[in-house]
């Protein structure tokens, strides 16, 4: 059995590269570009808020000026480093308070409450400050920018401006420090806890990084936050911390004496904060990509200009072409078409014999009269043969065709 041949409108490989070639390389170029810039980026927040970066975001400078004034720095990532490392002359900074579950806020609170230490928390949000910090409220946050402190706290007095904004609190609890105020709402809120401990929440963290420290009042600020103790915490919270999965009362978060146990973050929080860990040139990228692949569908499916004739390898019979065409319409039952393709085709050729112009080649008024003149039509409905309605069946199709050419026989003979 032989293969069948390729014809002209079987695409080759050849063409096919040549159509694709065009987008393969624009999509190329795109995810090269795409590498490239996160390559070039991917160190902007390496280490974001540690006080080992050296990075823009990080906080490395920080932690060397509170080591000359001999404070030490000690970055711990499970909880259970906070509560073995926590106490009086201990200053503990949580950098990502609402990473953490509500199990761990839970035992966080119990630890600085006990410690009698300094506890801050970097832009705690309404996930974290009902079991940290009860009694604060969180209001939509500000911009960040040098913002005078406009309290009586002397740390905050003696930093003077200092780039500050993010979240902003508020709190009816008697003694408070509320500096820094956006929109009339503070972004540096100090709170009294017991014994000589106290709270010290912070709407953005940028005081402490890199770039940001020389600037107005930041490291002075910085300093004074976290330099009154002789002892550094810096609490990084970590996806791999073990209490992750424990509850409030040490317990595995999960089914818990027939009730369902674990956090305070539910099915639609998770979702949020997968995305979130997502950076936003990504997404914006994501969207990029889409836009441009509308785009490469919309040019690819017009048709730029008419078409072009193409010269066929072989030569076709027209028998085999109206061969192929009844059988299309065979296939689908249009009668209907095939009649009238027939009707059209003779009305064409009868038209120049009988003198008709090509304007009124289909028009009854100009056609009927014509055939009329020329033949007798007492043995066929000249109307109904050439303007009638479609034929119910095959066999009067059949008979439909024959008739025409009777017809277009007679005319030419008479």
């Amino acid at each position: 059995m032989t293969a069948p041949s390729t014809t002209s409108m079987s695409p080759t490989t050849r063409h096919v590269w040549n159509r694709v070639r065009g987008l393969l390389l624009a999509l190329a170029l795109l995810i090269a570009a795409g590498i490239a810039m996160a390559a070039l980026r991917s160190g902007d927040h390496h280490g974001q808020l540690d006080p080992r970066s050296a990075d823009p975001y990080g906080s490395r400078a920080v932690a060397e000026l509170l080591k000359d004034r001999e404070v030490s720095t000690r970055v711990v990532t499970t909880l259970d480093e906070v509560t073995a490392s926590a106490g009086p002359d201990t200053t503990l900074l949580v950098t990502e308070p609402d990473m953490l579950t509500n199990g761990q806020q839970q035992r966080l609170r119990s630890t600085t409450e006990s410690s009698e230490g300094r506890t801050v928390l970097l832009s705690p949000g309404p996930d974290s400050l009902g079991v940290l910090v009860p009694g604060v409220t969180v209001d939509f946050p500000s911009k960040i920018d040098a913002r005078e402190p406009q309290c009586d706290y002397p740390a905050a007095r003696r930093a003077g401006s200092a780039d500050l904004g993010g979240e902003r609190y508020s709190t009816d609890a008697p003694g408070a420090d509320s500096c820094y105020p956006s929109d009339g709402l503070p972004t540096l809120l100090r709170l009294d806890g017991p014994g000589t401990g106290d709270t010290v929440l912070l709407g953005s963290p940028d005081i402490f990084y890199n770039e940001r420290l020389d600037q107005h009042g930041n490291a002075s600020l910085a300093l004074q936050l976290l330099g009154s103790r002789p002892e550094l915490v810096w609490y990084i919270p970590s996806l791999d911390d073990p209490s992750a999965a424990e509850t409030a009362d040490g317990e595995p978060d999960g089914e818990r004496d027939g009730e369902p146990g674990g956090d305070n973050r539910g099915e639609g929080e998770d979702e949020d904060a997968f995305f979130d860990l997502i950076p936003g040139g990504w997404l914006w990228g994501a969207l990029q990509l889409a836009v441009a692949a509308a785009l490469a569908a919309v040019w690819r499916a017009r048709r730029l200009g008419p078409l072009v004739t193409e010269r066929l390898p072989v030569a076709i019979r027209a028998s085999e072409s109206t061969e192929g065409r009844a059988r299309l319409y065979r296939k689908v039952n249009a009668r209907d078409r095939a009649a009238a393709s027939l009707r059209a085709a003779t009305r064409t050729r009868l038209a120049p014999l009988l003198g008709v112009s090509s304007a009124d080649t289909h028009s009854p008024e100009a056609l009927l009269p014509a055939v009329s003149a020329q033949i007798s039509d007492g043995e066929w409905d000249i109307r109904e043969l050439l303007f009638g309605p479609p034929p119910a069946d095959d066999s009067a199709l059949v008979r439909l065709a024959d008739q025409l050419d009777a017809l277009e026989r007679e005319v030419r003979t008479s």
